[in-house]
Formats: C-alpha cells, structure tokens, sequence
C-alpha cells in the first residue's frame, strides 16, 4: 500500500464529489456547493449538522467536532475502514486500476498516472486558494471585531438577555441592542458573538471561530480553569466558583480550546472541562465532546447535577442556576 495512491485518489476524487457523496450519504441534499446529511455513525435528528463540501471533500460535524480533508478520509468515517479500504472503494467506483493501492503486482497505466498527478495539483492549488481566502476572510473579521468592541459602550445590566439568565454584565460591550462577547486567540480579539435580548446569537460573518474563546475572570492566583461552551454557562461557573472561565462557544471548539490551554498553561491550572448535557439530543453531543476534551487533556469533566423535578430541555450549568432560583 502506498501513501502516495491513497493522496492521488482522495486528488482526483473530488472532481467526482457531487455523485460519491450522495452515495456515502443518501438520506442528505444539496444546499448550494455543500451536501447536507446526519452524521451516519450516530444517532444524529439534526439534517446539516454534518456538511460535506462538494468543491474540494472538506466535510464537518458540527456538533460532534469529527472532521476531515477530502473524500477518502470521509469514505473511512462513514464506511468505518481504513483509509487503504476506503482509497480502494473509491477507486473501484471510479473504473480506477491502481495495482499498488490493492497490493497487486504490475504498475499503474502511465496516462492514469498522469491523470492523477495533474489532480493531485489542481487539488492542492485549491486548497491554497481556499487558505487564502479563509485567511483574508478571517483578517478582516478579525479588524471588524476590534473597531466594533473599541467603539461599543458597556453592556447595560438591565439588558434583556442578562436578565434572562440572571447575568451580571462583567466586561461585556454593547452596540445597540445586541451584546458584544470578544473571542480571543492567542491574546488577540479575532470576533465577536453577537446576541440579541431573546438569546439570538451570531459570529461576525467570515470569523474564525476554531480554538477561540471567551475569557471571563482573572488567572492570578487560580487553582483552576474551567473551559465550558456558551458564555452565560461560563459566567455562571465564574459566579459561583470564582475560577476562570473559557468559553468555547460550541461543543466542536471544547477540543482545541482545551488543547490549546494545556499548551499554553501546562500544569499551571487543573482544567475542568463542564460540559452540556444535551439530554434531549440523540448522541449526547455536548456530554461526548467534553468527555473526548477532558480525555484528550488529562483533565477533570463535571456535568449539572440535575435534581428531582428539573426539565429534561435543561442542558447547562446556567439553565441550571436559572431553573434552581426559581424554585427555591
């Protein structure tokens, strides 16, 4: 088996997208240049959760944070096989003849070898386009962000949401109606979280999201750092334990956030990962990505403690707090 066959055919591959994903992925549709499904490997309501772009194979699960590059690595998750085994399915689905991906002996047609060199450039030209303009993209949310926060005024007290959750504002901006949450990576503010006072909530169109967070509380002097996924559960862990929070925004962003911080921080703090329990969603997302966070990190889970009588749609540590005020 070489390495090098399974790249070319994940390269020459993606041309093929828009009729191998419906085949991997039946029960999903087109939305645009993007195949939208459940995640087939768990038990997954939500259609578009899981995303596979059929311009270049990138696929995402949203809400579980399982992700891939190309066509064969989706192949392998969906199929759970190999990259070897899920290369060669492609492969016989697309008339390919590559001997030295099945370990058989001869070599590969010379045009064919060519075909697939040349794809394998037109790949990765794509995907250096698609970097740039990520990376454009992300730039100038990243300024966006800065000029929005610098020009907004505190939060109001009195703001809806705040009261909504039972929230101080802390250091929290306000531009309008909406309140500004900073995300921050590697100490500097690349976007925002916009949330109006019902609890809409958007990021600034083109911001990067991945391994930023909200950081609530000072680490001077702390024991512990907890890192949770929205930020009124994280104001409410701060409220009530006095550690420092960061909030990851999402249950996919537990797993780089957290890695990101032992990196940085290494023993300094015991990380706490508090996790949702979204005990209403098949899977359990927000409970299995804070346990693959705190497992990946060598570092403690804690989840609500739900008491007699709490809801079932009560997922975090702020519906919590929220639901026991009112029945005190």
């Amino acid at each position: 088996m070489s390495v090098e066959a399974i790249r070319l055919v994940a390269s020459f591959s993606v041309r093929f997208a828009p009729s191998l994903v419906p085949e991997l992925l039946p029960e999903g549709r087109r939305q645009g240049g993007e195949w939208w499904s459940r995640n087939p490997t768990r038990a997954d309501r939500n259609l578009g959760s899981f995303s596979v772009s059929l311009k270049d194979g990138r696929w995402n699960d949203f809400s579980s944070g399982d992700r891939g590059g190309d066509l064969v690595s989706l192949a392998a998750f969906v199929l759970g096989s190999s990259q070897t085994d899920a290369a060669i399915w492609i492969a016989r689905r697309l008339g390919l003849d590559l001997p030295e991906l099945e370990g058989r002996p001869g070599a590969t047609d010379a045009d064919l070898q060519r075909q697939l060199q040349n794809a394998t450039r037109e790949s990765e030209a794509r995907t250096l386009e698609h970097v740039r303009q990520m990376q454009e993209r992300q730039q100038a949310a990243a300024e966006k962000a800065q000029c929005l926060w610098r020009d907004a005024r505190r939060a109001d007290p009195e703001h809806g949401y705040l009261r909504l959750k039972r929230l101080a504002p802390m250091a929290l901006h306000q531009r309008g109606s909406e309140l500004l949450v900073p995300l921050f990576l590697n100490g500097a503010l690349i976007n925002l979280q916009m949330i109006t006072p019902d609890g809409g909530k958007r990021f600034l169109s083109g911001g990067r999201v991945k391994g930023a967070y909200a950081a609530i509380g000072r680490r001077e002097n702390a024991s512990q750092l907890y890192i949770c996924e929205g930020y009124a559960t994280g104001a409410t862990l701060h409220q009530h334990t006095g550690q420092p929070v960061a909030c990851a925004m999402n249950a996919g962003n537990l797993l780089p956030v957290a890695t990101a911080l032992r990196e940085r921080y290494g023993q300094t703090f015991e990380l706490v990962i508090a996790g949702d329990d979204d005990r209403q969603t098949d899977g359990n997302p927000g409970r299995t990505a804070a346990n693959a966070a705190a497992l990946a990190n060598g570092a403690k889970v804690v989840f609500p403690d739900w008491p007699e009588g709490a809801p079932d749609h009560l997922s975090d540590f702020n519906d919590l707090a929220v639901w026991s005020a009112r029945h005190e």
